[in-house]
């Protein structure tokens, strides 16, 4: 017997010394392609981008994973209980793998074996870290294995909180978002230390199954998810049974967070930002580097100016006609089904969509498109209100011509048109509206930095992307005129040097070009001052001829506002094609008293660790890092920016541009209580209408126009159209701060001109003003006139349409024409 025994122990240890050779190796085969646990402490995961407005306001989001990684010192006690109770309640106390969960584990399953009840599983948290870091998720022995081999390893390396630190922060909630903190906005719009003992409940329940638990198609199964995992929290004593009974009564409250632009009317800029991110660093540092955007937005000036755009552009649709209704649907049944279905101008929450129900000669009977509940049903109350005849009256006229001028509502709108409306005032009382067909662009900058402040590229973001300020190549017309006059200024002509305002014929390449002032006509001999002032055409032609084409392309190309600009004639008067954000540029370097600067969407760039990698700021300040005071300098901050412009030359071409507003083709536009410069701008059969003007802190600008340009029609000039957009802008910008005056350079006379002639004027001579003169120069003591008379056009016309010219003939002065 004694023998056998020991002949069965010889056979079972050789059997159990086989078995653990066999282990050993497939444990040796299985961990020789283990994969490195150490790349752990280097674990960087693509993090949410975040863009803020100028004063800190979020703007934008951008993330292939929403996810903003969190340490775990910021997580709150109750949210880590949440999940340990959820996923491990024995997370602080087993080595890696929980053998007293396995065993449950596999209890129960032999239990349910053939039930069709899916297994349970025993996976701690630890070893969801191996599986989601490191392997895959294979449903196989072999993963299971390594898993639990590289747990025990990381459990050896790593702490405890750092464990659950990788885990909370890389977990998938659904909805595309990653992370407890990216979930805590997506899910609830909240930061992870607002969450409540229930929503946090809710979002530890997601990570076993989110399409399981959806707050909407499985609202049920969410809640009762939800409440387990509220149970687990009490039974391991992290909550009160008062409290988790509180927090199972709770519905589960998901908001679910928009992506995209958060900050009201910042769509266009916000878009800009992300197209100038991508091509600096590319899409994944955009969409999974986590950088933190400081912009240059000031949220109240864009409010500003998207209404001021916005406003003038209605003005101007509305007075073309009614271009008809969006589209037509039956209303026999619910007409708010159909209704809810059409996709409405998300950034304009003034307006609402609505379906005419019934019209007459007082007005119209409408049904208003009903709101969306947070899953994306339509509410099933049902809004109606009403569209008075007044309300309404501007759409008698078609702008389609598609039928004639209506006499009352009735030949306006039929049942079942789908049309926009805005509250009127009164309760249930609305105004029609339709999208304009005509378009713009406005910029608003810092005139000393180069900061942009507001943009608006258009009407309406969710009506079309395309970015007007940014993106649109226009001719900018007679507002590029102040460029050609400040060459000249830079080039030995005074405000007051006088050009002849008369027909001219340039005959180049066989061909003819007669340009004309706008409105026909001429005025004979007249300052560059008047020639800016009424902006005109033919004197600026004489002009940029007489000094040279390539001075005129050289100063365009040094302001920016074309890269190569050809030295043709036609270029001197905006022929060329530009943008509203490198016209406004080139203006703020006239504002800044000629210092060059580089416009500027983007403020600050850090990445994930807050390290800054760019600052548009690059000026230096000597001593600006001193320990402590030792008597030295007080700190200077450096101006290295070119100068790009005679600072007296900008004064004058300002002291000009002043004359735009008050005299010239801007003339009762613009009403501010401070200085203010400009200059309108119309290009050829009214195609685009435009302004840009400064005050000594700000710079705008805008341009109306078809995005295929097509004639605004008849007398809509940069004047009627653009200048009173700026002024809508101007006064609600700059309201509450304090004015300012356009500095005078040392050294420059302020010497008392004719206006017409430019010579000096005697005391109380009418039509006197104050011109500006650099050292050396002054009025001249002759009529002299710069730019010779073709051989076609009279003297005698000349001197018929110019008193002043004819007067300083016959007195004896050598005129020279």
């Amino acid at each position: 017997m004694i023998r056998l025994i020991g002949y069965f122990f010889g056979i079972g240890a050789f059997l159990l010394l086989g078995v653990a050779a066999a282990v050993a190796i497939y444990l040796g085969a299985i961990t020789k392609d283990l994969p490195d646990y150490e790349v752990l402490a280097k674990y960087a995961p693509p993090v949410t981008t975040r863009f803020h407005a100028g004063n800190g306001a979020l703007m934008a989001e951008y993330a292939r994973e929403r996810r903003l990684y969190l340490p775990i010192q910021a997580i709150p006690d109750r949210v880590k209980a949440a999940f340990i109770s959820a996923e491990d309640k024995n997370f602080y106390q087993h080595p890696g793998v929980d053998i007293t969960g396995l065993v449950r584990a596999i209890a129960v399953n032999l239990q349910n074996f053939g039930s069709g009840r899916r297994p349970v599983g025993a996976s701690t948290i630890t070893q969801q870290v191996a599986k989601n870091f490191l392997l895959t998720s294979d449903q196989t022995i072999d993963r299971k294995i390594k898993e639990a081999i590289l747990s025990f390893r990381i459990e050896q390396a790593y702490s405890k909180d750092r464990i659950l630190e990788l885990y909370l922060n890389e977990i998938f909630f659904g909805l595309n978002s990653y992370g407890i903190a990216g979930a805590a906005l997506t899910y609830f719009d909240k930061s992870v230390t607002e969450l409540t003992v229930a929503e946090a409940a809710y979002l530890a329940a997601l990570p076993k199954g989110p399409a399981n638990y959806h707050p909407f198609r499985k609202t049920e199964a969410a809640i009762e998810r939800r409440n387990w995992v509220v149970d687990r929290m009490v039974e391991n004593g992290y909550v009160t049974k008062a409290d988790g009974e509180e927090a199972k009564k709770q519905p589960l409250g998901v908001t679910p967070r928009r992506g995209g632009a958060h900050l009201f009317a910042s769509d266009f800029f916000a878009e800009e930002v992300r197209r100038q991110i991508i091509q600096k660093y590319g899409d994944n540092a955009l969409y999974e580097g986590g950088l933190s955007v400081r912009t240059s937005l000031d949220p109240h000036l864009q409010i500003v100016a998207r209404k001021a755009l916005q406003d003038g552009l209605l003005n101007y649709d509305e007075r073309r006609g009614f271009h008809g209704p969006i589209k037509t649907i039956e209303i026999g049944g619910d007409w708010g089904e159909p209704l809810g279905k059409i996709p409405s101008l998300s950034d304009v929450p003034e307006w609402k969509l609505a379906v005419v129900l019934s019209v007459d000669t007082e007005g119209a009977q409408i049904g208003i498109q009903p709101e969306k509940e947070a899953s994306g049903k339509i509410v099933p109350e049902r809004v109606t209100g009403h569209i008075s005849a007044k309300n309404m009256q501007w759409a008698y006229r078609s702008a389609g011509g598609q039928r004639k001028t209506a006499k009352s509502p009735e030949g306006v709108l039929g049942p079942g048109d789908v049309i926009y409306v805005e509250p009127a005032g009164e309760e249930g009382e609305y105004r029609l509206r339709q999208p304009p067909k005509v378009q713009g662009g406005l910029v608003a900058m810092d005139p000393h930095t180069g900061r942009v402040l507001a943009m608006v590229g258009g009407f309406s973001y969710a009506q079309s992307e395309f970015n007007r300020a940014t993106q649109a190549m226009r001719q900018p017309g007679s507002s590029f005129k102040p460029f050609v006059y400040a060459a000249a200024l830079d080039n030995g002509y005074t405000p007051a040097s006088v050009i002849l305002d008369a027909p001219i014929e340039i005959v180049a390449g066989g061909q003819v070009w007669r340009p004309e002032n706008y409105g026909g006509g001429s005025a004979g001999p007249s300052t560059l001052r008047l020639g800016i002032e009424k902006s005109r055409n033919l004197m600026t032609v004489r002009l940029a001829n007489d000094m040279g084409m390539n001075i005129v392309a050289e100063y365009a190309e040094r302001f920016g506002i074309y890269d190569k600009m050809a030295p043709l004639l036609s270029m001197s008067l905006g022929s060329g094609e530009t943008t509203v954000l490198r016209m406004v540029s080139a203006y703020a370097v006239i504002a800044n008293g000629g210092k060059q600067i580089k416009p500027s969407l983007i403020d600050r760039i850090q990445d994930r660790y807050g390290k800054t990698i760019f600052r548009h700021e690059d000026r230096t300040c000597d001593n600006c890092n001193a320990d402590d005071w030792a008597s030295q300098e007080e700190p200077v901050l450096t101006d290295n920016r070119e100068q790009v412009l005679d600072p007296m030359t900008s004064y004058q071409i300002t002291s000009m541009m002043e004359g735009v507003i008050t005299r010239g083709t801007a003339a009762g536009k613009i009403k501010l209580d401070r200085p203010i410069a400009g200059k309108t701008g119309t290009t050829n059969d009214e195609k685009d209408a435009w302004f840009v003007g400064y005050t000594p802190d700000l710079v705008a600008g805008l341009y109306l126009g078809f995005d295929d340009p097509a004639p605004l029609g008849r007398g809509a000039t940069g004047g009627s159209l653009s200048a009173p957009i700026f002024n809508a802008f101007i006064q609600e910008a700059v309201k509450g701060t304090r004015p300012s005056k356009f500095v005078v350079p040392e050294g420059m006379s302020l010497i008392p001109v004719n206006r017409k002639t430019g010579m000096a004027a005697v005391e109380g001579e009418p039509d006197t003003i104050i011109e500006a003169f650099k050292p050396g120069t002054g009025p001249a003591d002759s009529f002299s006139v710069i730019g010779g008379l073709d051989q076609y056009v009279p003297p005698e016309e000349i001197l018929r349409n110019s008193p002043q010219a004819n007067q300083a003939v016959t007195s004896g002065s050598n005129g020279l024409f």
